[in-house]
């Protein structure tokens, strides 16, 4: 029996304007600002993953999900979310559910 699978609805990204030299954490208040509707969609996938189950959860993976489901449901519009960003959401999440903090493992914020 195969699993059903869980449809998240998404939205254009929108990217701020360049910010030059501004830090990772300015680059990413500014990009979350415009897509709040991200943070919605990790929060219901680690959800998901808590429901199943699951122990530990990368937020790599979570970022590859949305990534396959904005594919599919934009028909392949690129997505462009910034790596750098995955430290910044994982928090956001813990600091929402901190019950969820043993699922994640952090390590030390870039400054840069």
């Amino acid at each position: 029996m195969v699993p059903e699978q869980l449809e998240l609805p998404v939205a254009p990204l929108r990217h701020p304007k360049t910010l030059g030299s501004a830090s990772i954490q300015d680059r990413f208040e500014s990009f979350h600002q415009l897509n709040p509707w991200i943070l919605d969609q990790l929060e219901t996938l680690t959800l998901d993953c808590v429901n199943q189950g699951v122990k530990r959860v990368g937020i790599g993976m979570l970022f590859e999900v949305l990534r396959w489901q904005y594919g599919r449901a934009t028909r392949g519009e690129p997505w462009k979310l910034n790596n750098d960003y995955r430290s910044r959401y994982v928090r956001k999440l813990i600091d929402l559910h901190p019950e969820w903090s043993a699922l994640f493992e952090l390590r030390g914020l870039r400054s840069a």
